[in-house]
């Protein structure tokens, strides 16, 4: 089984605090498949700078208030 990367995330949060926005729709705000949303949400997946700052701005916040980088050496 592959390792998580140590990035979290709120976009599942932020979307349902956006109206409900459904997956679709955000995944053609930002220029990607529903698939490759559905793998950010549940952390299988860690998006491009440039597909984290685009669903960043779709929400209206920073970086930081969408995404989290657990570091291991924190630990």
């Amino acid at each position: 089984m592959a390792k998580r990367p140590p990035i979290s995330n709120r976009v599942k949060q932020l979307r349902e605090t956006h109206d409900g926005m459904s997956q679709a729709a955000l995944a053609k705000e930002i220029g990607v498949t529903r698939q490759t949303v559905i793998a950010i949400e549940q952390g299988r997946y860690s998006p491009s700078l440039e597909s984290a700052f685009r669903i960043a701005r779709v929400f209206g916040v920073g970086l930081e208030d969408v995404f989290s980088w657990d570091d291991p050496q924190d630990s």
